[in-house]
This record gives C-alpha cells, sequence and structure tokens, in this order.
C-alpha cells in the first residue's frame, strides 16, 4: 500500500522516464486527447440556450472561442473568422495532450513524430492558402524576392533557394520549441525526482520526496503557453500569405450592405 501510495505521488511529480513512446503507446494516447476533446464539446453543447449559456463548460468554450477569435482577428484580419475551425482544433488538441505531460509518465507533445505531424499539416495549410489567395505562380515566385534585372539570376536563385529553405524550417521550429518544453519539463522532474530518492526512514522503509512536483505551477503554465505560441505563430504565418483577402471581405461586405 506504501509502494502503491509513493508510486502515485512519484507520478504527481511528473513521471519517471517514459519520454519515447511507442507506436501503439502514441496511437493511445491520441484517442484519448480525441475523446476528451469530443466530451469537451459534447459537454459544452449541452449547455446551448437560445439566449444564454446555462452550462459552466459552455461558457469556458465560448471564452475560450472569443480569445482565439480576438487573436485571428488582431493577426490575420477580417477574414481571419474562416480559419476558426483549425486553430480551436490546434489549441484543443495542443492544450489537451500538454496536460497528460502534468500527471503522466509521458505525453503526445513530448514525442517529436506527433509534433512533426502537426507542423507539416500547419504549415501545408499555409502554403494552400497562400496559393487559393494570390495564385499557385504568384505564390511560389515571391519567394524569389523583389523583380531583379536578368544579370541577376543567380542573386534571384539563391533567394528563393534561401527562402524556401526557411519556410521548410518553420516545420522544425514549431515541433521542436513544443517538443522541446513539455519533454524538457519531464527531463528537468524526473532529474529533481532522482535527488529525492530513499532519503526519508520511516519503520525500516525508505520514502522518496517527489521533488518534481514543485515543478507543476511551472509546467501547468508552459501547458498554457505552448498552445498559445503554436496558434499564434500559425495565425501570424497566415497573415503573411493571406493579407490581400482583407480587400475581397471589404469588397463583399460593401455588396451585401
Amino acid at each position: 500500500m506504501v509502494t502503491n501510495l509513493q508510486n502515485s505521488v512519484w507520478l504527481l511529480g511528473a513521471g519517471e522516464g517514459g519520454h519515447g513512446l511507442t507506436p501503439v503507446g502514441l496511437f493511445a494516447y491520441a484517442f484519448l486527447v480525441i475523446a476528451i476533446i469530443f466530451g469537451i464539446l459534447t459537454a459544452s453543447k449541452n449547455g446551448l440556450n437560445p439566449r444564454y449559456f446555462t452550462n459552466r463548460w459552455t461558457q469556458r468554450t465560448e471564452q475560450l472561442y472569443l480569445f482565439l477569435e480576438n487573436m485571428a482577428l488582431g493577426i490575420i484580419g477580417p477574414h481571419g473568422k474562416r480559419y476558426m475551425p483549425i486553430l480551436f482544433t490546434f489549441w484543443l488538441v495542443i492544450f489537451i495532450s500538454n496536460l497528460f505531460a502534468l500527471f503522466m509518465p509521458s505525453a503526445p507533445t513530448a514525442d517529436l513524430s506527433f509534433n512533426l505531424g502537426m507542423a507539416l499539416i500547419a504549415i501545408g495549410y499555409v502554403q494552400y492558402e497562400g496559393m487559393r489567395a494570390n495564385g499557385v505562380g504568384k505564390h511560389w515566385t515571391h519567394f524569389a524576392g523583389p523583380k531583379l534585372p536578368i544579370a541577376l539570376i543567380p542573386i534571384t536563385m539563391m533567394i528563393f533557394v534561401i527562402e524556401i529553405i526557411s519556410e521548410a524550417m518553420k516545420n522544425l521550429s514549431l515541433s521542436l520549441r513544443l517538443f522541446g518544453n513539455i519533454d524538457g519539463g519531464h527531463l528537468a522532474a524526473e532529474s529533481l525526482n532522482s535527488l529525492g530518492k530513499h532519503i526519508i526512514p520511516v519503520g525500516g522503509m525508505e520514502l522518496s520526496i517527489p521533488f518534481g512536483a514543485f515543478l507543476l505551477p511551472i509546467k501547468l503554465l508552459t501547458v498554457v503557453v505552448q498552445a498559445l505560441i503554436f496558434t499564434l505563430l500559425f495565425s501570424v504565418y497566415l497573415s503573411l500569405v493571406t493579407h490581400h483577402d482583407d480587400h475581397g471581405d471589404e469588397h463583399a461586405t460593401a455588396a451585401a450592405h
């Protein structure tokens, strides 16, 4: 019984080991994340009312939606509302996945392949929106920089290659930042936990102090900040390739009036 209690407290201290997930473990964690998201959305939907929200989950979901909507409108522009479904999805997946890192030995976002998959989806979607907003040719030629004389074609080609590499590096930036912060939290907690191993003799037994539990407030802040940073950078990338859409939205609004 004492051993089970000690293991439970140790788990609360952010779990020793378990940084790398097997494919089966990753799918299991991903399934739990999806199940929790559907549970939250179901609870939120049950609180909908034509006049006001009667459910605390509905009220919380509304506040999160309004927060992300204000961020999208402020960064992307008036057409930012159309990206709310994917922004809301990214936020929920990352935030709930990060929460696993607080109480589980590992988490989906502590696995680099999971984060890289999300980054590829985000950057691929940015390229799609850029081509849709500006045309395929114009979207890809803007990577070549300003139009230069024919004699400077080598410089234009060099700029194009550098910009393409920079665009591809966004995948690593998004994935490594999230992976480093979440998995780094596990490593830090594990290191602190190792300091408290078997230092309290009680009735012939040696108990441990999970010093890693003291990192929980900082890790909770990291959970929120990393979800915010991913969605914020995704919004910035969308704004860079779709800023011309603002004029189209203004014309559509004027025509509607």
